[in-house]
């Protein structure tokens, strides 16, 4: 039953986080499409719906992506997951509902009055459908992250004398306490990946001297919103974020900064090696009494450490608790850090001929994926042993008749699929990409250059 276990939660990690790949770019590149849009509008600029019109494009494939990935992802509740589904379908089964009827059949419809309908439409017209767009993308993230949160905080429920909860308050779920501050940063976390694509796509255009007018667009447009994003993310939402896991999740937080020990004036731990057989942090670089102020606003301030918590309720693996946080908030360090530099760049006016620069964002543009998926490890990894949070062990939520054996085979299977779909995936990228953005202004390639300034 063990190895089941640990297969199960393989194959759900596995699928959600390939899943999520293109949900993360969908989400913010439906936020860059809507500001190319409203910047064309009020600029009367055709090169901005030269730049919408190709992201749509971009926009179309991942969520095409996005829609194969995670339809299986679903059906793993009902066969991986059936004690967690017949537990609390009762509750979640709201919000997924709701994702589905709402949100993303208004995302789907209006994309595709997005891609093919501006003809039609006319300039406002399309410009409402991509604000639409935008709207049933985030509107379909709340709804999920409805969910996420419920499991992370359960709140507005009963639980019935056979083991099963029911929905005591819709509002209470929807409005859980725990949801404002995780979508927000969630959302920004997408936000950076779409703006951050965005400029890394523009300046390969701009050091391979294609599409320059249009590249000129990509970048400046792509810093401004990641930058800001990036802020953002730091400060108040992954604060706030943080302050909720200290306040409703503190053995999540001790695991999270291998805190072994309660402690006033906790320290902050840049770097280390958490220990768990000896209890104690490796090699560690502190910060004095930050944690305590970044947790409870006091320089001493005591943060409960592990100690304080029943062994069998820690987290389940503190060391990949521990480095995929780091991965994270390391990663969103050096976005603030580099999309400032840029941003003051464009500022002077150099940013658009400083190769280094350009090479800086090509090179950068992975990365947010790789941070937002080390965000949602954090998160899920923090949770364990709790498949909902405090009320079942996530050893008691999976299917008790599927064996190793058939999650193996099935894991398999995925992989196979799935790589088959990324190449898939990035050959569309790189078709898209090698033709780049269509307008009058792309037909002079490089033969004329706009100040960086415009």
């Amino acid at each position: 039953m063990e190895e089941a276990l640990i297969l199960h939660r393989l194959h759900f990690a596995f699928t959600i986080m390939f899943h999520y790949i293109f949900v993360q770019l969908s989400m913010g590149l439906a936020l860059m499409v809507f500001i190319f849009k409203t910047l064309g509008l009020r600029r009367n600029d055709p090169r901005y719906d030269d730049v919408a019109r190709f992201w749509i494009k971009i926009l179309a494939v991942s969520f095409a992506l996005g829609v194969v990935t995670g339809v299986p992802m679903e059906f793993q509740f009902g066969t991986n997951w059936a004690q967690f589904s017949k537990a609390a379908g009762g509750v979640i089964g709201q919000t997924l509902a709701m994702e589905g009827v709402f949100a993303f059949f208004l995302e789907s419809s209006f994309l595709g009055l997005l891609l093919f309908g501006e003809k039609k439409l006319g300039r406002r017209g399309h410009w409402w459908m991509s604000l639409l767009v935008f709207f049933g993308s985030w509107l379909s993230g709340y709804f999920i992250i409805a969910t996420n949160a419920w499991m992370l905080h359960p709140v507005g429920y009963i639980l019935q004398t056979n083991g099963q909860f029911s929905l005591n308050s819709f509002w209470a779920l929807v409005f859980n306490p725990w949801i404002l501050w995780q979508y927000t940063h969630n959302q920004l976390g997408a936000s950076v990946t779409g703006s951050l694509v965005v400029a890394g796509i523009g300046a390969i255009y701009l050091l391979l001297g294609r599409h320059r007018e249009h590249a000129h667009i990509f970048v400046r447009t792509g810093v401004i919103t990641g930058f800001i994003c990036c802020v953002l993310l730091l400060f108040p939402t992954g604060d706030q974020q943080g302050r909720n896991i200290a306040r409703y999740q503190p053995v999540t937080l001790a695991g999270m900064e291998g805190l072994f020990q309660s402690v006033e004036g906790a320290p902050l731990a840049i770097l280390g090696q958490p220990d768990t057989v000896k209890q104690r942090l490796d090699n560690p670089l502190l910060l004095p009494n930050v944690l305590s102020f970044m947790t409870y606003r006091h320089w001493t301030a005591e943060v409960r450490g592990l100690d304080a918590f029943p062994k069998e309720d820690w987290p389940t693996n503190i060391p990949l608790l521990f480095y995929s946080f780091r991965i994270m908030v390391g990663l969103g360090t050096i976005f603030i850090v580099l999309t400032g530099l840029a941003v003051f760049l464009l500022w002077r006016g150099r940013l658009m001929n400083s190769k280094a620069m350009l090479w800086i964002l090509a090179i950068l543009t992975p990365f947010p994926f790789i941070s937002n998926l080390a965000g949602w490890l954090t998160v899920e990894t923090g949770r364990q042993p709790w498949v909902i949070y405090g009320l079942m062990r996530t050893s008691h939520g999976a299917s008790p008749y599927v064996s190793a054996g058939n999650t193996m085979f099935t894991l398999i299977g995925f992989m196979g699929m799935y790589a088959l779909l990324i190449i898939l995936f990035l050959f569309l990228l790189f078709r898209e990409f090698d033709h780049g953005p269509q307008g009058e202004t792309s037909q002079r390639d490089g033969a004329n250059t706009v100040s960086p300034a415009q």
